[in-house]
């Protein structure tokens, strides 16, 4: 008996593993796409990030189901008790990445002129970092590197960095012409959007770290009761 439950634990992990992984990748995808889609003004591909989002949801709510069942029927502790609760807050956590990807590619129609546009070059660099925080971090999770999760969550100062850079542009740009408020404030929005993918890579580093150590890291002591 004890052996059938510790297996049926195990194939419980490695489907919840096999979702966050298939959701990650999901994200990835959509987060290169929205871009490639603001940059090209590509409506088509701005289309497939927004329909791929309800793919991304329909995984969300099956990972739910399956730890909620999991923690109910195997009753983990320890080391696989921080398991399944890291598995249920990643998913989460990806699944608003995912929403931060259809909001850019919501943008595409929103920006005049995408070929001319000038501060349009200024986004694909911040998108790339926040992308690769993105596809470390779930490499991180997929080993259970606690040392990676730290180094990801380090580069989160860059990206804000990016962003606060990309505001100033941004701003003095619609000063300077009036006529692309419309559009330029777009951005604004989309840098905001990848500035927030990037706080959330962070947000799994810390999940990833906790799950493999067993400690929170000491900024998040005081916000997170220890467990």
């Amino acid at each position: 008996m004890v052996e059938h439950t510790v297996k049926a634990f195990d194939e419980d992990i490695t489907r919840l593993r096999g979702l966050i992984a298939e959701m990650g990748g999901l994200a990835e995808l959509s987060i290169s796409e929205a871009m490639d889609a603001l940059v090209g003004g590509r409506q088509d591909l701005a289309d497939a990030v927004i329909l791929r989002d309800k793919r991304i949801d329909a995984l969300e709510m099956e990972v739910d189901r399956l730890a909620v069942r999991t923690l109910a029927l195997r009753a983990p502790m320890a080391d696989d008790l921080r398991e399944v609760i890291a598995a249920l807050k990643i998913a989460g956590v990806i699944e608003r990445i995912g929403d931060y990807a259809k909001n850019i590619a919501k943008r595409v129609g929103h920006i005049d002129g995408h070929k001319r546009f000038e501060p349009l070059t200024l986004l694909p660099a911040m998108n790339d970092l926040a992308a690769d925080m993105v596809h470390d971090v779930l490499t991180a999770y997929g080993s259970r590197d606690a040392v990676a999760a730290e180094e990801i969550m380090r580069r989160d100062a860059k990206v804000d960095a990016f962003y606060d850079s990309i505001f100033r542009n941004l701003v003095s740009f619609m000063v300077e012409n009036p006529a692309t408020i419309s559009s330029a404030a777009q951005l604004l929005f989309v840098a905001r959007n990848i500035e927030r993918i990037g706080d959330h890579a962070t947000n799994i580093a810390e999940m990833v770290h906790y799950a493999a150590t067993g400690k929170y890291l000491p900024d998040r002591e005081e916000v997170i009761p220890p467990g």
